[in-house]
C-alpha cells in the first residue's frame, strides 16, 4: 500500500428485488420492483450523472433486471393498446372503472398506504389529508360502499406521486403539475402518470449502461435469483459461524453445485444482455461467502467478490492473525486461487443504512468524511469498501436523500486525502490480494448466515424447499421440450431466492412475513403443478410466526419493509 497514495474509497449499492411474479400467470403479486425503480433507481442514476467526478459500483440481481424489462414492455403494450397490465396497482391507476364491490376497495386503500410515514406520507398534504380518510375507513370498511371513484382516484395518484424520486419530481413537468393540482384526478391525469412511470422504468438499464460506458461506474451482478451460494452447496457450512445451530433436516440441498452454476450462468447471459459486457466482479447474495463460494466464482470468471467485515475477522482470528486496519482494508484470496475478496466496513456502511437518515445532510457527510480520513491517517493507500442497498434506506432519509448523496459524492471527489474508485480499480499489481487459507462462512449480516437459517421457520422453509427439489430431480428429467424446461428451471430459481428466508422467523413484522411467506409457498406449489405433482397439503397454511419483535442489530432494509410500517 503505497503511502502516497490516498485512501480509496469504493461506494457499492446493491440492487435487488426478488421474483414477485405469479410464473404461472405473469402477474405481479406485490409492486415493489416498479415502485423502487421510479423512485430509487432513478434518483441513484440522476445523482451520478449530476457529478461526473463521483465514482460507484452498482450491483444488480439479474432476476430485477428481467422485471424491469418485464414492467417496461408491460406499460409500453398498455399505453399501445396491445396488451393488459399484469400488476393489479398499475392497473388501477391505469383503470377507467375502478372497484365498486367493498373487499377490492379496502384492498386497494390498504396498498396506497404502504409508504414512509414521515418522508412519504406526511409530507404532502392531499396524500396524508387522503391517507388519513383510509384508515377511517378501514376501520369502518361498510364505508367504502358510500366513497366514490374520486376518492380512490386521487389516492392512486398520490401514491404514485409520493413514489417518484426526487429528481424526477424536480424535474418532470408532468409530475410538478399534477402535484401542483391536489385533487380530482381525470383518467387523462391518470394516463399520463402511468406514462411517466412506463418512461422511467423503460431508462432505467439505459441510464446505467451509459454511466458504466463513460467509466463512471463499475458494473456488477449477484446470482441471478439471490439464492444464498454457501448454503445451496452445503447447509452444514452454517455451523463454522455458529458450531451449536439448528439445522434442517438434510444436510444438503440437493444438487447444489449445479443450482449454483445454473444461478451464475443464467445471470450473467442476463446482465450481458441488459449491458452489452460481462461483469468483473460479484456481490454474491447477501455478500454470502464460503471456500466453496469462492472457488466457484472464480472457475465462472470473476475477478472480485465482496463481503462483511465481520466474516474477515471471523476468518483472521481462525488463522491466528489480528485485525489491524491494514488487514482490514486490503483484498485477500484464497491461497490456492486468485480471486479478489473484498471486505465492506460495516459500520460506515450502517451508519448510512441507519443512522444519517436523521441528520442533517451536511453534518452527516462532515461526519463520515472524517471517519475515513482518520482511516486514511491509520492506513495510506488502504481501500474502504461501503457497501448497502440502494433502495431502501432513502425512503428514511428527507426527499429521499437528495442533499445526502449530492454531498456525498461532492465530498468524497473533493477531500484532498480520500479517491473515489471501483472495485476493479483496485485489482492492478500494487494490490496483489493477500493468501488466506480459508474464509469462515458468513454474509454482511452478524458475518454468519443466521438470517437464512438456524430458526425453527427458516428451516421449515428450507425442508419445504428440498422436498420440491427432490421431487424436481425425479420427474424434471423427463421434460424434453426446451422451453418447457426452462420455465421449469427459472420456477425452481424463484424458491431458491434469499428474501423468503430472510423474513421467516417470529422476530419480524407479521404483515411482511405473511406476504413474503404466501409468495413462497405461492412459488413451491406452481413448481409442483409445473411437474404434474400435486403440491403438499403443507403448501396450503402457513408454517410462520412473525410477531414484530425488532431483529437485533443493525441490518439492510429488505424490500416490503415499507409494507410493515
Amino acid at each position: 500500500m503505497p503511502a502516497e497514495r490516498p485512501l480509496r474509497v469504493v461506494l457499492c449499492w446493491h440492487m435487488h428485488q426478488p421474483d414477485y411474479r405469479d410464473l404461472a400467470t405473469g402477474e405481479h403479486q406485490l409492486p415493489w420492483t416498479y415502485l423502487h425503480a421510479v423512485k430509487d433507481y432513478v434518483d441513484m442514476a440522476a445523482h451520478l450523472e449530476a457529478e461526473p467526478r463521483a465514482r460507484a459500483v452498482v450491483n444488480f440481481a439479474p432476476v430485477l433486471l428481467v422485471q424491469l424489462a418485464d414492467y417496461a414492455a408491460q406499460v409500453r403494450g398498455f399505453l399501445r393498446g396491445e396488451r393488459p397490465l399484469r400488476d393489479p396497482l398499475l392497473a388501477a391507476l391505469a383503470r377507467a372503472a375502478l372497484p365498486t364491490a367493498i373487499a377490492p376497495r379496502a384492498g386497494l386503500v390498504r396498498a396506497c398506504l404502504r409508504a414512509n410515514e414521515e418522508r412519504m406520507i406526511r409530507r404532502f398534504p392531499p396524500y396524508l389529508r387522503l391517507a388519513e380518510m383510509g384508515r377511517w375507513l378501514l376501520a369502518h370498511p361498510d364505508a367504502l360502499a358510500y366513497v366514490d371513484d374520486q376518492y380512490l382516484a386521487d389516492l392512486l395518484v398520490w401514491y404514485h406521486l409520493a413514489w417518484l424520486g426526487e429528481t424526477v419530481r424536480r424535474s418532470d413537468a408532468r409530475a410538478r403539475r399534477l402535484m401542483e393540482k391536489e385533487a380530482s384526478y381525470s383518467l387523462h391525469d391518470r394516463r399520463e402518470l402511468l406514462a411517466l412511470i412506463g418512461e422511467l422504468l423503460a431508462d432505467v438499464v439505459p441510464r446505467y449502461r451509459a454511466l458504466s460506458e463513460r467509466g463512471q461506474v463499475e458494473l456488477a451482478m449477484s446470482p441471478h435469483a439471490h439464492p444464498i451460494l454457501p448454503l445451496l452447496l452445503d447447509l452444514t457450512s452454517a455451523r463454522e459461524a455458529m458450531p451449536d445451530a439448528p439445522l434442517p433436516r438434510a444436510e444438503r440441498y440437493p444438487g447444489g453445485l449445479e443450482r449454483a452454476r445454473w444461478h451464475l450462468e443464467t445471470g450473467r447471459a442476463a446482465f450481458e444482455d441488459a449491458f452489452g459486457r460481462a461483469p468483473a466482479g460479484c456481490w454474491p447474495s447477501e455478500g454470502a461467502i464460503s471456500d466453496e463460494t469462492l472457488r466457484l466464482l472464480e472457475a465462472h470468471g470473476f475477478r472480485w467478490a465482496a463481503s462483511g467485515q465481520n466474516v474477515l475477522r471471523n476468518s483472521l482470528a481462525r488463522a491466528g492473525l489480528e485485525p489491524s486496519a491494514r488487514n482490514l482494508y486490503r483484498p485477500w484470496r484464497l491461497r490456492d486461487g486468485s480471486l479478489a475478496c473484498f471486505f465492506r466496513d460495516d459500520g460506515l456502511s450502517d451508519l448510512i443504512g441507519f443512522t444519517y437518515s436523521g441528520w442533517h445532510a451536511d453534518d452527516a457527510v462532515a461526519d463520515l468524511l472524517g471517519h475515513l480520513a482518520r482511516i486514511a491517517a491509520e492506513c495510506p493507500g488502504g481501500i474502504v469498501p461501503i457497501i448497502l442497498d440502494g433502495e431502501n434506506a432513502w425512503e428514511h432519509y428527507p426527499e429521499n436523500g437528495y442533499w445526502f448523496l449530492r454531498a456525498l459524492y461532492r465530498g468524497l471527489a473533493e477531500h484532498p486525502a480520500l479517491e473515489p474508485v471501483t472495485f476493479a480499480d483496485c485489482l492492478g499489481p500494487d494490490d496483489a490480494p493477500e493468501p488466506l487459507e480459508g474464509v469462515v462462512a458468513g454474509s454482511w449480516v452478524y458475518g454468519t448466515l443466521s438470517t437464512w437459517i438456524g430458526d425453527p421457520d427458516k428451516n421449515r422453509g428450507w425442508e419445504l424447499l428440498v422436498d420440491a427439489k427432490r421431487a424436481w430431480d425425479a420427474h424434471a428429467a423427463r421434460v424434453t421440450d426446451p422451453a418447457r424446461r426452462e420455465r421449469l428451471e427459472h420456477q425452481l430459481a424463484a424458491c431458491e431466492g434469499s428474501d423468503w428466508f430472510w423474513w421467516f422467523g417470529d422476530y419480524n413484522p407479521a404483515e411482511t412475513v405473511s406476504d413474503f411467506e404466501r409468495l413462497f409457498r405461492m412459488h413451491l406449489a406452481n413448481l409442483y403443478q409445473m411437474l404434474g405433482l400435486e403440491p403438499p397439503d403443507a403448501l396450503g397454511r402457513a408454517f410462520t410466526h412473525g410477531r414484530g419483535r425488532p431483529q437485533l442489530g443493525g441490518v439492510m432494509r429488505r424490500a416490503g419493509e415499507t409494507a410493515s410500517g
